[in-house]
């Protein structure tokens, strides 16, 4: 622990500030703790991500090494089975750690293996919000969105509970990891969250009913044999009823696999659909370029290997 920047005590600058609790619960227990982390995995020969603070990785003559960290809990995966053991252990003389295991659970995404590749689904953060928004004995709804509803803002009655509207929506966004299927309805209604109406309630209870329908559903990835990056995009001009601004929507595929996707309105007003068109091919081309530069895509033969065997790591300090 260090004083902070800008606000060192006149005359005491070469002291350090002395722990009179735990480290949880300080507002600098994250930097500090995430400073000493990386420093003893940059020590170990990882690098860090250029694109991802959080992301570590390491090239050997075997194959490469990556490492995801959030707060303490960590998630190793790579093609070189020993530089991976050799990494856990090194992390088990530096810090308590503890091994969890083949990678089933992290930050509300399950992780189901087979024959077929790797499944991802958020299952029982869909029940839960179900539970949460009293909707488990509701009846599905086929699509997320009614076709022939325009939502704008300021228009009906303002909702009673705006907090708990902005809660939903926070959870709908995070969903959406898992599920691309609900990316245009959720960034619909997230445009409303300073004052939502009853209309705009209604638009997110939806969605969670449609969700209903098939709670398990989410992404596989599997190998196709092939490595090669593919995007699509479209828009709908002069889609926002209120603005007339466009609505772009993109998807990216590497290796037959979906990585990277959004619907966003686009910032200004398009005067022509050639305009809008354009701008989301923009878009999409910066988000392949993204990719491209990733380090996890600089190695054709290894991306699918990386994927299919990660593993759980978990750290307490």
């Amino acid at each position: 622990m260090e004083q902070p920047p800008e606000f060192v005590a006149q005359g005491e600058s070469g002291k350090v500030c002395k722990l009179k609790r735990s480290l949880y619960g300080l507002k600098q227990s994250p930097c500090a703790w995430f400073g000493r982390f990386s420093n003893a995995v940059v020590e170990f020969g990882m690098q860090r991500s250029a694109y991802d603070h959080t992301v570590f990785y390491k090239h050997t003559n075997y194959g490469c090494v990556l490492l995801i960290v959030y707060v303490d809990d960590i998630v190793i995966t790579g093609s070189d089975a020993s530089g991976i053991e050799a990494l856990k252990s090194f992390l088990g003389s530096e810090f308590h750690t503890k091994d969890l295991g083949v990678l089933k659970y992290f930050l509300g995404i399950e992780v189901a293996r087979s024959k077929k590749g790797i499944f991802l689904s958020q299952r029982k953060y869909v029940l839960d919000m179900l539970g949460d928004t009293g909707l488990l004995g509701s009846k599905p709804c086929d699509t997320p969105m009614d076709q022939g509803v325009k939502l704008l803002a300021g228009k009906g009655e303002p909702f009673e509970d705006p907090e708990r509207y902005r809660r939903l929506v926070g959870k709908l966004n995070y969903l959406t990891i898992t599920r691309p299927d609900i990316a245009f309805p959720v960034s619909v209604v997230s445009q409303f969250m300073s004052a939502p109406t009853q209309t705009h309630w209604e638009a997110a209870v939806r969605i969670v009913k449609y969700l209903k329908g098939a709670p398990g559903k989410g992404i596989l990835y599997a190998d196709h044999g092939y490595i090669r990056v593919e995007a699509f995009s479209d828009v709908d001009w002069a889609g926002s009823p209120g603005d007339r601004k466009s609505m772009t929507g993109y998807c990216v595929f590497v290796g037959g696999n979906l990585v990277s996707w959004k619907s966003k309105k686009q910032n200004v007003v398009s005067r022509s659909s050639a305009e809008s068109e354009y701008r989301a091919m923009a878009h999409v081309a910066s988000e392949i370029v993204w990719i491209s530069t990733e380090v996890w895509v600089d190695s054709e033969e290894t991306l699918f290997n990386v994927s299919m065997s990660a593993t759980t790591y978990a750290t307490s300090n």
